[in-house]
Order: C-alpha cells, then sequence, then structure tokens
C-alpha cells in the first residue's frame, strides 16, 4: 500500500478510534476527557493496527483507564467495521503513549534551564537581526 493511503487511513481510524472511546466507555470513574488517542500505526497488510494512547494521571490511574479501553476493544473493531469501509478491519493493539508526558518533562527542563542562565535568552524578540548587504 502507497505511504500516502496508509497515512490517510491511520488519520480515519485515529479519529474514529477516540469518538467510539468517548462513547462506547461510560464506566464509573472513567474520565473520558483525560483520554487522548495520539496516533495509529497500522501495517501493510490492513490487519493490525497499534492505537498509541496518552492517559492524564498517576501511573495507577493510566492503567485503570488503559484497561477499560482493552476491555472494550472488540466493540471498538466492530464499530470500525460498520463506520469505515475496508478491505479488513484491522485487530486494534491499545498501547500507552508516554510520548506527551516525556516532552512536557523536557519542556520543564529547558525552562528550568532558561531560569538558572538568563543570559540564554532563546526568545525571538532577543535574537539578533540580519541587516541587509548595501
Amino acid at each position: 500500500m502507497r505511504p500516502q493511503r496508509l497515512t490517510r487511513v491511520n488519520s480515519l481510524l485515529r479519529q474514529e478510534v477516540a469518538e467510539q472511546i468517548f462513547r462506547l466507555v461510560n464506566e464509573p470513574g472513567f474520565d473520558a476527557a483525560a483520554i487522548t488517542v495520539t496516533r495509529v500505526i497500522t501495517s501493510a497488510d490492513l490487519r493490525h493496527a497499534r492505537v498509541m494512547v496518552s492517559v492524564r494521571g498517576t501511573p495507577e490511574e493510566q492503567e485503570e483507564a488503559l484497561g477499560l479501553i482493552r476491555q472494550h476493544r472488540v466493540e471498538l473493531q466492530n464499530l470500525i467495521n460498520r463506520h469505515i469501509k475496508m478491505k479488513y478491519t484491522p485487530q486494534l493493539l491499545i498501547e500507552l503513549d508516554h510520548s506527551i508526558a516525556q516532552g512536557d518533562q523536557v519542556l520543564s527542563l529547558i525552562a528550568e534551564m532558561e531560569a538558572e542562565h538568563p543570559e540564554w535568552d532563546t526568545s525571538p524578540e532577543s535574537a539578533p537581526r540580519a541587516t541587509p548587504d548595501a
């Protein structure tokens, strides 16, 4: 399958999975607002898809939310089959995505370093302006 088409399939699946998680998982204590489907990685044969999910909260809350989503995996696949016409409905593998938390950690480290060293100001206003050659 062409990479451009696979990218569109991934995007469509990400949108559909996110929407269906919000509608499907109505368990007490489940905060759908804390869930973000960050990306979907579909195999070239469209038979498997890794769904990367970011969950805001403590590691225990993350595992609990991930467990609830995994319990509804088959229902998610059935809904995808009804709403998206594909040759195969991919088998979903739900995984926890730590990239947003890692990005926040990197940004906080940068902010901490900038606070310690004000001479490292990287704002656009402090950048030297290029002068036109005359």
